[in-house]
């Protein structure tokens, strides 16, 4: 992935596609009572934010493969066609659309999630088809793939497809939470061959046992060809081979809201590499991403 004089080509991921319902309050919840708060409604989904930032970041063809609730596949058709996404979205007549009710403080821009996977975890090897990877370049794979039966069979499949064509592959871990569900050494297996790993410092650290950012990257360097952690605010370090290769620090923003930011950095990142950059100046355009993220409501570009 990447280089000078790389062949152009596409980003296809396969992931999520989410209704997220932000709820936006200033200070802690009062229990069993009300809290005041302003809530709106977006888009969202690791995967398709994923997908949306990619394609803001400059990235010319970007598809998202997913599995959404009938009930609301014309509204994110709609949204991830204006965002610059082609959707490849398969409508499921027996679940609804996955939705997260995100808790947000707006006094620390931090967020707790509520998730409902709806048609998410029902994706199977039958949605997937080799034939999804002509004129793709690197795939890209939301971690929530990896928790569940069946969706876990086609994020191996799609892997297997992706190592077979010479496409590269990237994953975000996803969540601490499922990965400690799943098992450590469990997940780490399912996600053998993997090219690139996008974590935050938190998964980094979980997944090794290290709580240094920069021990938990290169640890996890042995075993990913490369390895960017995600560090909030203080930016973000890339590791290749054992050994921290970029520190990369992170524009300085007034923080609104932080979901999404994360997946920013995943777009901006991969956009970067299918242009040529190298491991540190993507990691720099996917920090820029990340801090356009916090500065708007919901997880998309443009979104407040």
């Amino acid at each position: 992935m990447g280089g000078a004089g790389a062949p152009a080509g596409g980003l296809l991921v396969v992931g999520d596609v989410v209704t997220d319902v932000v709820a936006r309050h200033r200070g802690p919840l009062t229990p069993a009572t009300d809290t005041p708060a302003d809530i709106r409604t977006v888009p969202g989904g690791a995967g398709a934010n994923a997908a949306c930032w990619a394609a803001s970041s400059g990235c010319p063809d970007v598809r998202l493969l997913a599995r959404v609730g009938r009930d609301a596949t014309a509204w994110h058709d709609r949204r991830l066609r204006g965002s610059g996404v082609r959707p490849l979205l398969i409508p499921d007549a027996d679940a609804t659309a996955a939705t997260v009710i995100s808790l947000v403080d707006t006094a620390t821009a931090e967020r707790t999630f509520l998730t409902d996977s709806g048609a998410v975890h029902r994706m199977s090897p039958a949605d997937w088809s080799p034939a999804l990877l002509d004129g793709i370049a690197h795939l890209h794979l939301s971690g929530y793939l990896f928790f569940a039966e069946p969706c876990r069979q086609l994020a191996l499949m799609a892997r297997e497809s992706a190592r077979a064509a010479g496409v590269t592959v990237s994953l975000d871990p996803a969540s601490t939470g499922f990965i400690g569900a799943l098992g450590i050494e469990t997940f780490l297996a399912l996600t053998e061959g993997i090219d690139v790993l996008l974590p935050n410092a938190a998964e980094a650290s979980f997944l090794t046992g290290l709580p240094e950012p920069a021990d938990a990257a290169v640890k996890l360097s042995r075993r990913f060809p490369l390895v960017a952690v995600t560090l909030g605010a203080a930016g973000a370090l890339v590791a290749a081979g054992g050994e921290v290769v970029a520190r990369v620090a992170a524009p300085q923003v007034r923080a609104v809201d932080s979901t999404g930011a994360g997946d920013a950095f995943t777009g901006g990142f991969l956009a970067a590499r299918l242009r040529g950059a190298s491991p540190a100046e993507a990691a720099e355009a996917g920090c820029r991403a990340g801090a356009l993220a916090v500065g708007v409501v919901g997880g998309r570009p443009g979104a407040g």
